[in-house]
């Protein structure tokens, strides 16, 4: 049966913070963290465990970085059943704690859908590696309804949980967010993996403010997606708590993606140059905080320090 990532421990379930290194991608040059440590792996290390990271998210299949001191993660795209058993055993013969993965690209029928997601599910067990599948559009899970239809045939499934493109993408407010949050329940209780990324109902990537308590001052509609949000990951959160055994880990990633890839918003700059509206570390920083805020609330209800 697949499994969530384990430390290893017989410590309650618990949270750890990594980052994503693609979110740390074409920064600006104002960005507080310096330009000069994407180049020197140990010092961004040294730096992101400063910073209060605990791991990070390889962005490619090749070698750890020289000098790299944090624990990794992996993330792939798996389109076909063929694919899964190479796939997943370079990951695990690299050393990645699990796995995130793309499936597919949401356009097969029902009976090739759960043939991909068998042959994934199969490659992990014999690699011993937790493959998690991420709701992400063009993909299998793109879809809520369809994503649930997976999981009543493979209760074993777990999904790496990227919120933002169903929020998007199936515009989550329309038609009200506890309609949608109550079927979304079954995956909530197969989240092993969250990416950190806040949408609105129109935009992928939505900054955010250090006051949690109130609505970002971007959030001009008449939707609080950071409030969503916040439900969201709480409901994940409590999911996996209500599942996960002694020394199980939940990771929560920042993948704030640079406009390269059409997330980060651009904005004429006074010299005429295109510039992100924020910079993606320090909004990084802020998810980490607010992550742990919502694992504290998620514990209320299931006593987990």
């Amino acid at each position: 049966m697949s499994s969530y990532f384990n430390g290893g421990s017989q410590d309650a379930p618990k949270l750890r913070v990594y980052i994503n290194l693609d979110n740390i991608t074409d920064l600006g040059l104002n960005s507080c963290l310096p330009a000069s440590l994407k180049k020197d792996a140990a010092a961004l290390s040294e730096r992101l465990k400063a910073d209060g990271f605990e791991g990070v998210q390889l962005t490619d299949a090749g070698p750890p970085p020289a000098g790299l001191s944090l624990p990794y993660c992996g993330l792939n795209r798996i389109s076909t059943p063929a694919e899964a058993e190479s796939i997943v055993g370079r990951h695990a013969a690299r050393g990645d704690q699990c796995l995130t993965v793309h499936a597919g690209w949401g356009i097969e029928d029902d009976e090739d859908v759960f043939l991909l997601v068998k042959a994934i599910l199969e490659a992990g067990e014999r690699h011993h590696l937790p493959v998690f599948i991420e709701t992400h559009r063009a993909t299998i899970t793109q879809d809520m309804w369809r994503t649930v239809q997976i999981i009543k045939r493979f209760p074993q499934f777990l999904i790496n949980g990227d919120f933002s493109h169903y929020y998007c993408g199936q515009e989550l407010p329309y038609g009200g967010m506890d309609m949608k949050l109550n079927f979304m329940k079954p995956i909530f209780s197969r989240v092993g993996f969250i990416h950190g990324r806040i949408a609105s109902s129109g935009c992928m990537q939505m900054p955010i403010d250090p006051d949690f308590s109130v609505r970002p001052q971007s959030a001009q509609g008449q939707v609080d997606y950071l409030a969503d949000f916040r439900r969201m990951w709480v409901g994940a959160m409590s999911g996996f708590m209500a599942a996960a055994g002694p020394g199980d880990v939940l990771i929560f990633a920042p993948e704030l993606l640079s406009g390269a890839y059409y997330y980060a918003r651009l904005f004429r700059c006074p010299d005429g140059s295109w510039c992100e509206e924020t910079d993606r570390y320090q909004q990084a920083l802020l998810y980490q905080r607010l992550a742990r805020t919502c694992w504290d609330e998620a514990s209320v209800f299931h006593h987990v320090s």
